[in-house]
């Protein structure tokens, strides 16, 4: 039951390119405080109180059991026992026997299916069954007759999980055993996954739509945009199990995320005794790439203790050519002032430590407990570099300029987490109670020293000296119970309350001026008291919600409501022009969500939900601190953003339970968008921000294919087309109708095997143009390859792959408002070709497998 935090850098970049556009805002951090006054704990102890109370709910789909024996009738534990759909046996659900060979798939959903067992030493047996909705099943025994081929070996399984499932209310990356994982990171895998895109300013969408929720193990990550990019970089893809897309969540999930779900779920080891496994890897693109790791667990039937290291050190490089022509706007004609030239380039190099802790205990058959400690320690190191040519208006070259960038970042992170989970049983079913409590703290210090030449840096002209603290804690705490209420109806309800302080510390250093003659001594460096700053926020968000879930013969209805108390104050010690000083917010806010699915057959079904949901400003996001970027460059929050909430709705059609479409559309108000903005209209100086538009209008036609081509080639096919209209205005610029046009993308993975343990993946995206808000981005795409040789019985995996083959990653855009158009190129390390190896030891037996999710997700994710 891993359901720790996971511990993360804050803001500065790890294992990417060095960011020069519209990044680098400095993260939230904040230290450990109590602020119990706002922490609703009273609201959960009655919310427990009326969860224990309460004796009705909701059977919503079937129970399905039974016994594994030998032919002689003696059970046989841990036996894997396998839920596959009829139509293409394709795995529904796996689960194991225990030590009198019983197993139980809980919440079955109503239908066809074939159910197989396998064990060492036997043949696999396979029986076909038919549940009907709310049927508490019994199988007859499963009888496994004794393999011909030697007993001591491992009955050999020819069929995998497909790279890609679409289920009914979300996509599955399984990534484990995928060969374009190895050695690639986490946010390397999920760009590649079907529908999701990475901007230009590191933002995550799905289905071209930003303000994603975003969970690991469970956990959602206090941070967006570099930030979490970033962390994904930093998370290597060998860690990972799966990934799941989910576009329309219900109620039990928190509120935030307008766009969706991504929540990506860690291997965990579930084979009896000791074991472990060890990986290493290495890529080289310009810069190479070292990743390796251990994780070792120790398994009984009534307790499991595991534990991981990882080590990563991955050098990196980012590119950036630019050019901005400056207008006035005075008297409602565009007149044009100036412009620019730049050249910006970075290397950085990322060195991490991550390690992770935990222990699950049974303290009955019904009752299992659990505690895990996470964190992060990371170290970035970048040396940047921009040249810049100014031009007047009639395009005469003024005094070009050099500046030089380097920065030093150090995150020692950590986390914990407490959980209980606790099952009832009744005449009507099970009911289970969960409760977690976590505990997360985040700390950064970042030092950047900016110098700026004239002559090709035979002058030095200017120096600015950056040190950035901070600290973040969160504390959260939630509980969730579901029983149910008849053979056809389930409940589920639940309580949540989080705690967030975040301080963070920022002191600039120029070049001394002396007062009397105005000179400046570039070898005396001051604290500037207009940059230099402090800014401290704290928030209190107190959650419950209720969830219905009905089964009827070829119909399933659901209906949920969640309310969310949002408290929050922020301040700052420096007042900043058009900045209020400080702010303070209480908000109550209902989100409601249903979903309706009818079976019109065995090969049709339709489902439609709705939903609303909200989108808070990520801590960074509202932190008003200066992050230099290059001499005219620079980022920074905004303490004025407010939360977006939209409406969304969704209509999918499935046919033969593998092709599906769906339409979907989407209101969103205070929409949160990146903008890139001169200072003040007579400044070349360029800040990157967040501010809020009117509205956006989305809607969005989104179609999925599986095809077997062959018996030994498997391929998965995506394309989203979608359109995207803001309303609103910005610095003069009114969006409308003019600023949007329709966009696709499409991706397609292929999966090969051709025996004797060879097998292959080839995968293709492409990203078609793109007008969003006041950016529009040109086609982009990549094709990567990866094959795999196991060795070793299959204990060990050597594996090959390269990425952006073709170098067609790299980026063009143009940024438009009434006074300022931007046109950049950005590229970076994305062709890679990496080799890696990883080798399983220890017992293969499996155990039943528990995966569980804890309390706070929703604010690490924005934190930054």
């Amino acid at each position: 039951m891993d359901t720790s935090f996971s511990a993360l850098p804050i803001s500065s970049p790890q294992n990417t390119a060095p960011s020069f556009h519209h990044s680098g805002i400095p993260g939230f951090n904040a230290c450990p405080r109590t602020y119990r006054r706002l922490f609703g704990w009273h609201h959960l102890a009655t919310l427990l109180l009326l969860m224990l109370a309460h004796r009705g709910q909701a059977q919503q789909r079937g129970i399905l059991s039974g016994q594994v024996q030998t032919a002689a009738g003696a059970p046989i534990e841990f036996a894997t026992v396998t839920l596959h759909r009829t139509t293409d046996s394709v795995v529904v659900k796996s689960e194991f026997s225990d030590e009198k060979g019983v197993f139980r798939f809980e919440q079955a959903v109503a239908g066809k299916y074939l159910v197989s067992a396998a064990q060492v030493g036997f043949v696999r047996g396979w029986v076909p069954v038919t549940l009907a909705a709310g049927e508490t099943l019994t199988l007859p025994p499963l009888m496994l007759q004794t393999s011909t081929a030697t007993a001591l070996k491992e009955v050999t399984v020819v069929a995998k999980k497909p790279t890609y499932e679409r289920l009914a209310d979300r996509t599955v990356v399984n990534v484990e055993g995928s060969t374009l994982a190895a050695g690639n990171t986490s946010l390397d895998v999920l760009a590649r996954s079907p529908g999701v895109t990475v901007d230009a300013n590191d933002n995550l969408a799905l289905r071209g739509r930003q303000g994603l929720l975003v969970l690991i193990d469970g956990k959602r990550q206090p941070m967006t945009g570099t930030e979490l990019a970033d962390y994904l970089r930093a998370l290597p893809a060998d860690q990972l199990k799966s990934i799941e897309l989910i576009t329309n969540p219900p109620a039990k999930y928190d509120a935030q995320g307008s766009a969706g779900v991504i929540a990506i779920n860690l291997k965990k080891d579930q084979r009896l005794g000791t074991n472990g496994t060890a990986n290493a890897s290495f890529g080289q693109g310009r810069y190479g790439k070292f990743a390796t790791g251990l994780s070792l667990n120790h398994r009984t039937k009534k307790a499991n203790t595991f534990g991981s290291y990882n080590y990563a050190n991955r050098g990196n490089y980012g590119a950036l050519t630019i050019h901005r022509d400056f207008f006035t706007t005075a008297g409602g004609s565009q007149n044009f002032i100036g412009s620019t030239d730049q050249e910006n380039y970075g290397h950085g190099i990322t060195e991490s430590h991550s390690y992770k802790l935990g222990l699950d205990y049974n303290l009955t058959e019904r009752t299992v407990v659990g505690a895990t400690v996470n964190g992060l320690q990371a170290r970035n190191t970048q040396n940047g570099t921009n040249y810049t040519e100014p031009r007047d208006a009639q395009g005469q070259l003024l005094r070009p300029y050099n500046s030089t960038n380097d920065r030093v970042a150090t995150f020692p992170n950590y986390a914990a987490n407490l959980n209980l989970k606790h099952t009832f049983e009744d005449s009507l079913g099970s009911r289970e109670l969960t409760a977690d409590a976590d505990y997360a703290h985040y700390s950064s210090s970042r030092q950047q020293y900016f110098n700026t030449y004239f002559d090709r840096g035979t002058e030095l002209f200017d120096r600015l000296n950056g040190d950035v603290t901070g600290d973040l804690s969160i504390q959260s705490i939630k509980a969730d119970y579901a029983r149910p209420l008849s053979k056809t109806t389930r409940m589920e309800l639940g309580g949540k309350s989080s705690l967030v302080h975040s301080d963070n510390d920022v002191l600039f250093l120029v070049p001394f001026q002396n007062p009397a003659t105005q000179a400046r001594d570039l070898n005396t460096l001051v604290r500037d008291p207009n940059r230099s700053n402090r800014f401290r926020y704290d928030e209190n968000i107190n959650a419950a919600y209720v969830n219905f879930t009905r089964t009827l013969p070829k119909w399933t209805l659901q209906a949920g409501l969640r309310g969310e108390q949002t408290k929050a104050e922020g301040r700052q010690d420096v007042i900043q022009e058009g900045v209020e000083p400080g702010f303070s917010r209480n908000y109550w806010q209902l989100f409601p969500s249903a979903a309706l699915k009818h079976t019109f057959s065995e090969n049709q079904e339709t489902a439609l939900s709705l939903s609303r949901r909200i989108d808070r400003p990520s801590y960074s996001q509202l932190n008003p601190f200066r992050a230099y970027i290059d001499a005219t460059t620079y980022g920074a929050g905004n303490p004025n953003l407010l939360p977006q909430t939209s409406y969304n709705v969704e209509l999918t059609h499935t046919f033969h339970k593998k092709y599906s479409a769906g339409l979907s559309y989407s209101h969103t108000t205070n929409p949160i968008v990146g903008t890139v903005q001169p200072e003040n209209a007579t400044s070349r100086t360029v800040v990157s921000t967040s501010q809020n538009l009117d509205q956006l209008h989305y809607a969005a036609l989104t179609l999925t294919a599986p095809v077997e081509i062959a018996k030994w080639w498997s391929v998965y096919n995506n394309a989203v087309a979608y359109y995207s209209r803001y309303v609103g205005t910005l610095a003069g610029t009114t969006l409308g109708a003019r600023n949007a046009r329709p966009a696709f993308t499409l991706s397609s993975n292929s999966t090969f095997s051709f025996g004797k343990g060879w097998s292959a993946e080839l995968n293709g995206n492409y990203q078609s143009r793109e007008l969003s808000s006041f950016f529009n981005s040109s086609p982009l795409g990549q094709v990567s390859l990866g094959i795999q040789k196991s060795l070793f019985d299959r204990k060990a995996y050597l594996k090959l792959n390269a990425t952006d083959i073709f170098y067609t990653g790299a980026l063009h855009a143009v940024s438009t408002y009434d006074n300022y158009v931007e046109r950049f190129y950005q590229r970076g390390d994305f062709r890679v070709v990496t080799l890696a190896f990883s080798y399983r030891f220890g017992n293969d037996k499996l155990a039943p497998a528990r995966r569980r999710s804890g309390g706070a997700e929703d604010e690490k994710r924005r934190a930054g």
